[in-house]
Formats: structure tokens, C-alpha cells, sequence
């Protein structure tokens, strides 16, 4: 059988600063390009089409380039493990070359699986390390500095003129159609594309970052939106660091580069921790919160979901999030606050919902970021957010909510960030009624944050959670924070 090397992309759908592709080029043995459309990873509930079309757009735009070099990424809709026992039929697999991914338990089991397949088929499989995250860490001692020496070197020289291509006789591409229809409510996937929202963001987009950033209509605009080239590798971490420190001395931005450049650091921070602790995924990583009485409420959790609240900036925020995959930060961590503590749910109950929503979803970052907005790490600030001083603070002309909820715009200002202030003779005289052409609030704002603050500060202040924070600071954070 003829040897090859097989380099499997998973979350990094680009062809520069690409060490396993690197590497499988320099071995000068011919190399297969994979990519699977898993089918136990698409039903996993934490993801949604738009993530595989995303996917497709980033690989059909890799394929534009390789083809110049008489290759393609192979697609399948299959198993992983079932597409390599398929190749080994004609071909001797030497190496499979890809980065670690930092996932949900159903990637983990399956690269185990891929573990065990390839140790049992003598097949090498080289994983690299992917933005600085380090797996089987134990502490974060040194991590900043070790992460800050990683973004400082070059990039991977991905030489293609070099590339010893194999194509499968009579491949067909197995990607479903629905991940093949383009949909322009989402941004589009590939590396060519996200370079371009990177030199916008640099050059002029970044000008008012720092002033914009909580701003979910002017951030739509002065955020980088590279989160979801990130997410799906469409971009380096590296690449994005580089050319921020790049920028910054030519230009006279440097406060906002800086926020910037603490924030691409802060993105690898947390992925770090789920490395560390993946068990987040499903239960709180302090585990004195267990003990939180937090009973599961379907129909307040199905008009979370829906924007059906009757609270006007949380429900322009989940429509907005709906229908585009975008929601500056401060806008979703008001819909995990407003979740968790105004409604008293659960994290749990809304974490997939919110990951099949965000077209940039990143489980090192999700699941981390929903315990935190939700209070049940015990080292972190507890954030109740009030969504109507929110509104009042980021939206005060109504232009974000008047987007999103149409059936609010024709009202004067104050009815449409609170329309439960309208008095019987307002809504005759504005022709609107309050249950029917909106939805009456789910709760008093006021009094649901004052019970929620009770709630989670009398668990907060137990010994179990105290002795959890203890645990949880000297195993994610540097040593001077717990000495």
C-alpha cells in the first residue's frame, strides 16, 4: 500500500501559520486533506446548521487555492473512525497530523476513540498545541508568560508549492446541501474574508473600540466581529496578536489596542480553564453551588429563548442573536444574568441554546463565561444585570431595541424601553395592548433582583463554596491570587 499522511482539520479551516499541515509537508510523503461532517458532533445540542455552514464556506474558500495544486479537502458525512477504517482499506496511514481541540465531551470521546484506533493501527498522530493552550497542566504558573512567548513566534511557513497531494479516486463531497445554502443574516466563513474584517478593524474599524464596545448597535460595527474566525480557525490566534502589536505604533489608538490585545489573551484564559476542567460543560465548576435551589422553569425558560419576556432590551438581544449569530459581550452576559438570576433557571437550561445561537461558539469560552454571568464560580464578581438601566446605558435612543422589536417603535421613548409604564389611556390613545401586541414582563426587574441577590449571596458565603474558591483560584489563576 502506498504510505500517506492524513491532516485533518477540525477547527482550523485555514492554510497559513498551520503547523500539522506544515509538518505533514515536510515529511514529503503524500498527504490527504480530511475533513468529517460528524454526525454524533451535528447532534450534539450545542450546535446548530449555522456552524457547519460556516464550516463549508471556510473549506470551499481553502478549495479555491488548492486547487491550483490538483488537491481539495475531502469531505465526508461520517465518523471519523469509520472514514480512516475506510483509507486504511487503500492506503497505509503513517501519520495524521491535526491540532488539539479544546471541546465538548462528545469530541473528546471522540478523539480518545481516534487515540486508540491509531495505537492500535501503528498510525503516529501528531497533535499541536492550538493558541497556547496547554493540555495537562496542573496550575497556571508561568502560563501568561509561556502564552506571550507563543504569540511572539513566527508563523508556520505552510509551503503548498511543496505539497505531495493525494485525491481519493472518485470522492464525491458528502457535505449536505443545507450546510451549502448561503444565508447573508450570518457572516461568511474563510480565511480570505476574515482577513479583511482584520486589516477593516486595524486600520479604521478600532477608532472607537473601547468608547463602543458595550454598545450592541455601534459594536455590530467597532468590535473586530473576528470572534467566529477565530472559533473556527480561520485566523490564528498568533496572526491576530502579530498584527495588533503591528498596528499599534503606527497608528494613534493605542488604548484600544491595548483592550484589544488583553482580550485576545483573556479568549485563551478561559479556554485554558474548560482544558483544565471540562467537567464545566455540565455541572458548576464550584461545586458549593450545588446546593443552589434552582427548579427548572419550562415556560420561563421557552420565552428566554424566544424574546418573548416583555422586558425589551432582553428580548432585541436573543431576536438579534437569533437571527444574525452576533451579540456584542456585554448584551449576552446580560441574557445568562437575566436567565439565571432574575428567572432563577439554571445555566444548564440555556447554555446549548445560546452556543446553537452564537455562530462564533467556542465550548473554552461558553461554558466558562455562562458559569461566570451565572455566579457559581465563587471567585468572581456576582453581576446582576438590571436590562432596563442597560438599555438606558447602551441603547438610550432605542435604536437597538426598535430594530429588533418592531412592534415597540412606533411608541415614545420611554414606552419602548418600559412598556409596562403604560397606563390604560396610553395604550388606547398609541393603539397597543400590553399581553397582546407585547408580552407583559415575566417579572418585576426590581424585586427579582433582590431576590436573586439573596439567593446567590447566602450560598456564596458558605464554607462549601469558600473552600471550593480556594480549589478554583490555586488551579486557574497565578499564585499571588490566593497567597
Amino acid at each position: 500500500m502506498q504510505s500517506i499522511n492524513i491532516v485533518w482539520f477540525k477547527r482550523d479551516f485555514r492554510l497559513t501559520d498551520h503547523e500539522p499541515l506544515a509538518q505533514a509537508i515536510g515529511t514529503r510523503l503524500p498527504t490527504l486533506l480530511l475533513h468529517c461532517y460528524e454526525p454524533s458532533v451535528i447532534a450534539d445540542p450545542n450546535y446548530s446548521d449555522r456552524h457547519w455552514r460556516f464550516v463549508h464556506e471556510s473549506i470551499k474558500e481553502m478549495d479555491d487555492t488548492l486547487g491550483k495544486y490538483q488537491t481539495k479537502v475531502h469531505c465526508y458525512y461520517d465518523e471519523v473512525i469509520s472514514v480512516l477504517k475506510t483509507l486504511s482499506a487503500s492506503y497505509r496511514i503513517a501519520h495524521i497530523y491535526s491540532y488539539e481541540e479544546t471541546g465538548l465531551k462528545v469530541t473528546y470521546d471522540r478523539d480518545k476513540a481516534v487515540a486508540k484506533f491509531c495505537s492500535s493501527n501503528q498510525i503516529d498522530w501528531i497533535e499541536s498545541q492550538r493558541d497556547g493552550v496547554k493540555r495537562r497542566r496542573t496550575n497556571r504558573h508561568n502560563w501568561r508568560k509561556e502564552w506571550y512567548q507563543v504569540m511572539e513566534e513566527p508563523e508556520f511557513n505552510v509551503d503548498l508549492d511543496q505539497l505531495l497531494p493525494i485525491t481519493v479516486p472518485n470522492h464525491q463531497d458528502q457535505t449536505p446541501e443545507v450546510y451549502r445554502t448561503y444565508n447573508p443574516n450570518f457572516q461568511k466563513g474563510g480565511e480570505s474574508i476574515a482577513r479583511r474584517y482584520l486589516d477593516s478593524f486595524i486600520e479604521e474599524r478600532i477608532k472607537q473600540y473601547f468608547f463602543h464596545i458595550s454598545k450592541p448597535t455601534e459594536a455590530r460595527v467597532s468590535c473586530s466581529r473576528l470572534s467566529p474566525y477565530l472559533a473556527w480557525g480561520c485566523l490564528s490566534m498568533k496572526q491576530l496578536y502579530q498584527a495588533q502589536k503591528n498596528a499599534i505604533n503606527r497608528n494613534d489608538y493605542k488604548r484600544h489596542y491595548t483592550q484589544f490585545a488583553s482580550r485576545l489573551r483573556w479568549h485563551c484564559h478561559f479556554i485554558q480553564k474548560f482544558e483544565m476542567e471540562d467537567r464545566m460543560e455540565f455541572e458548576d465548576i464550584n461545586r458549593g453551588y450545588q446546593s443552589l435551589d434552582r427548579p427548572l422553569d419550562e415556560g420561563l425558560v421557552h420565552r428566554w429563548k424566544q424574546g418573548q419576556t416583555g422586558i425589551p432590551m432582553i428580548d432585541a438581544a436573543m431576536r438579534c442573536v437569533i437571527k444574525t449569530g452576533y451579540l456584542n459581550f456585554r448584551m449576552r452576559s446580560m441574557l445568562v444574568s437575566f436567565l439565571t438570576h432574575h428567572l432563577g433557571q439554571h445555566w444548564k437550561y440555556g447554555a446549548p441554546w445560546l452556543a446553537q445561537q452564537f455562530l462564533d461558539f467556542e465550548p473554552g469560552i461558553h461554558y466558562p463565561q455562562f458559569q461566570m454571568q451565572a455566579g457559581v464560580t465563587g471567585i468572581n464578581t456576582i453581576r446582576i444585570y438590571n436590562p432596563v438601566k442597560q438599555s438606558l446605558d447602551h441603547d438610550p435612543e432605542a435604536v437597538f431595541i426598535s430594530k429588533w422589536l418592531p412592534e415597540l417603535a412606533k411608541l415614545p421613548m420611554q414606552f419602548r424601553l418600559q412598556p409596562w409604564l403604560m397606563a390604560p389611556m396610553d395604550q388606547q390613545f398609541y393603539d397597543f395592548q400590553l399581553g397582546k401586541d407585547y408580552s407583559l414582563p415575566l417579572v418585576n426587574i426590581q424585586e427579582s433582583g433582590r431576590l436573586a441577590r439573596d439567593r446567590i449571596w447566602k450560598v456564596k458565603n458558605s464554607p462549601q463554596v469558600k473552600q471550593e474558591s480556594y480549589r478554583i483560584l490555586k488551579r486557574h489563576t497565578v499564585p499571588k491570587r490566593f497567597v
